[in-house]
């Protein structure tokens, strides 16, 4: 026997007091002279000899009165035991982990997964009573500031509104969660109820482990109801990679999408479709084999500027959450280009050759200054800026901080540049020194050429006709300086002695390209051939071109939004369903967490009337996966959790309330002892009342 309130026990003390007032009563007799004894001699013997029993049974009454009582209050309970009308006092604490995954969608014979579960719960929590609480956790959430409640019909009001979330979550978690909930409770059955299809790979996160046997003692109870069973049959999408790098409008937009299927028969005659800004612009028939993926590759035309939300979606199948996919790009409708110079023959070809597009159609907004105004201009007002010959800025830690932002850099050498003045700049921006000059200007005996090119790099892209071979006619370089980029660029063009002529790094968010020679005709003809105007402005783009997100954003990730561009002290963000929420900035704040990413789809954050920032979120793919646990599988986990409570397997198709009623132990035994107390108390008042009159009698 144990007892759930223990402290009350120090009213035992209690029990002393019928023993002191009989102590107390106990008095010295005193002699007191009579004239006459004869009425002594009338007093019978046996009479005061049972007076004097009936007086210790009323002390003994009295005592056992009080014991009863303090012990009724300090709630004696009976461990592994049920007796009849006593199991169900015993108050009960219990979690409800309820699998609220996208995979719990599965609908069989009896309805979905997560309908069967919400409805098994509902039919436990009924066979719960007064002074009972409880809590429901949902494995897709958080659950911060959850607690346990005595509102029960509360509770069941929260199943009956759950619904199959988009996010994932791992029954690790929502079990430490559940634990921590039932270490404050004081009730004596602590119980955890998991309803759940127990997928394999979302029981917990890799090297999550960690030993509960502290929180997951004997006192807890471990009911599971697994609804896994049906040979699901499902494909996902788990990736969408744009390989476009240049993104123009009327240009076309390459993407790859990965489709896998994770069920145990063959995917024949799929349909994998491309949608752009909600329009179907590509489609690709595809057959999966059972277990396998496969890369489809669709290819569209985007005739619009702006914000371009792309989606791939498949046709239905046993777990639809995973059949659509969301990305976002942007294709400007302009991009603002700066030339900075020491001297206007520095950039005239390239300003030629950037303008060389029909003007009423260019995207391309070119403007110019001299090098000594670098430090009045704004740079984040521009997606390129262009050096050329203005190795001498003032401040190039700007330009390097525009960079890291995810500007676009071109340096191009001037016509008085020198291999001393061009290294303070790439000094200045972390970049690999020349290591000095080849050639003179105006020599053209010993021009070189190029030697080797990468052809598929993004800044040739288009160049080309389908039919023409992908040759590059040389230019005949005179003067250049000699460019290693290492092992921390990339060489686009590389010249025959080896050194880089078009080489491109990586900073921050923002990308640099590198010219090693001057676009003046002293240092070399390349501005009079014909790959000198197409190259530089697919560079310009290049440049400009932000790099498509490839991180993976997930339901209910949070994410890191810059506000950088933000001019108001207040930002919009529009989900998905075209709900907005507003998010006030304090002063000079750059950069707000965002945690209601409960939607699949493209979130959208304005300033104002300007977009700031755009990103899309979609559900983790390893939530697709239909491959389940077993019982063994999972009492293995509980071994690896150190779990030394009592776990009980209820099949779905049992009676989980009669299960729970013979699993659960303790029968308290406060209400036999109260009993005890009131039928003593009747007993007391009739032996006291019967001495008393027979006291009265002698």
């Amino acid at each position: 026997m144990i007892f759930l309130n223990p402290a009350v026990l120090l009213g035992l003390i209690a029990a002393s007091i019928p023993v002191i007032i009989h102590l107390l009563n106990l008095r010295k007799l005193k002699k007191i002279e009579f004239s006459t004894l004869s009425f002594l001699k009338e007093l019978q013997k046996n009479k005061i000899r049972k007076i004097k029993i009936k007086q210790w049974f009323l002390l003994a009454l009295r005592i056992a009165i009080i014991l009863l009582l303090v012990l009724a209050f300090a709630r004696p309970t009976l461990e592994g035991v049920a007796i009849g009308g006593t199991t169900s006092a015993a108050k009960t604490s219990a979690v409800f982990i309820l699998d609220d995954t996208y995979s719990m969608s599965v609908v069989d014979g009896n309805g979905s997964y997560f309908n069967q579960a919400k409805s098994v719960l509902k039919e436990i929590l009924n066979q719960f009573q007064e002074g009972d609480d409880a809590a429901l956790l949902l494995v897709s959430e958080k659950n911060e500031e959850l607690q346990l409640s005595n509102n029960l019909s509360q509770i069941i009001k929260q199943i009956d509104e759950a619904e199959i979330s988009s996010a994932s979550g791992t029954l690790h978690n929502s079990i430490i969660e559940a634990g921590n909930l039932l270490a404050g409770s004081n009730n004596f059955n602590k119980e955890i109820y998991i309803v759940s299809d127990f997928q394999k790979n979302r029981l917990a996160e890799e090297n999550s482990f960690t030993d509960l046997g502290e929180l997951m003692n004997e006192k807890i109870k471990l009911y599971t109801i697994n609804y896994s069973g049906k040979n699901a049959f499902n494909i996902s999408i788990d990736e969408i990679k744009i390989n476009t790098k240049i993104f123009q409008k009327d240009k076309p937009v390459s993407v790859s999408v990965t489709v896998t299927n994770h069920s145990s028969r063959d995917w024949n005659d799929g349909v994998v479709s491309l949608f752009v800004n909600g329009e179907r612009s590509a489609q690709q028939s595809a057959v999966i084999p059972a277990g396998e993926s496969a890369v489809l590759n669709l290819e569209t035309a985007v005739k619009t500027t702006g914000k371009i939300e792309l989606y791939v979606e498949i046709e239905d199948d046993d777990i639809i959450a995973d059949n659509k996919r969301y990305i976002i790009l942007n294709i400007p409708a302009e991009i603002p280009v700066m030339i900075f110079g020491e001297r206007n023959s520095d950039y005239n070809f390239l300003k030629l050759a950037l303008s060389a597009v029909d003007e009423n159609e260019s995207t391309l907004k070119i403007s110019n200054k001299g090098t000594n105004q670098f430090a009045s201009v704004n740079l984040a007002q521009y997606d390129v800026i262009i050096l050329t010959g203005a190795e001498n800025i003032s401040n190039p830690d700007r330009l390097k901080n525009f960079i890291i932002n995810g500007g676009g850099v071109f340096i191009i050498p001037g016509e008085n540049t020198n291999a001393d003045n061009f290294n303070k700049l790439m000094n200045a921006l972390e970049l690999p020194a020349a290591a000095g000059e080849s050639g003179s200007a105006d020599e053209t005996e010993n021009a070189i050429a190029f030697q080797q090119t990468e052809i598929n790099h993004p800044v040739f892209q288009d160049i080309f006709s389908k039919q023409e071979v992908k040759k590059i006619e040389s230019p005949d370089i005179y003067k250049h300086l000699r460019i290693t980029p290492g092992g921390t660029g990339l060489s686009i063009i590389s010249l025959m002695d080896n050194s880089s002529f078009l080489t491109e790094y990586k900073s921050g968010k923002g990308k640099i390209c590198v010219l090693n020679t001057a676009a003046v005709l002293s240092w070399s003809n390349f501005p009079l051939k014909s790959i000198f105007a197409p190259l530089m402005n697919k560079s310009v783009y290049y440049l400009a071109s932000k790099d498509v997100q490839q991180e993976e954003y997930t339901v209910g990730s949070d994410i890191n939004i810059n506000l950088s561009s933000a001019s108001l002290p207040q930002v919009k963000i529009v989900k998905p369903d075209n709900t907005e929420e507003f998010v006030n900035l304090s002063r000079e704040q750059n950069y707000i967490s965002f945690s209601s990413t409960s939607q699949t789809g493209i979130y959208t954050v304005y300033s104002g009337e300007n977009l700031v920032d755009n990103f899309s979120v979609n559900t983790d793919q390893r939530e697709s996966t239909t491959d389940y646990l077993t019982e063994i599988e999972f009492e293995e986990y509980l071994n690896k959790i150190n779990f030394k409570g009592n776990y009980i397997s209820i099949n779905r198709n049992e009676n989980p309330a009669e299960i729970i009623m013979h699993a659960r132990f303790g029968s308290e035994l406060w209400k036999l002892f109260l009993i005890a107390a009131l039928i003593l108390a009747v007993v007391e008042m009739a032996v006291a009342r019967n001495a008393k009159k027979d006291l009265n009698e002698i």
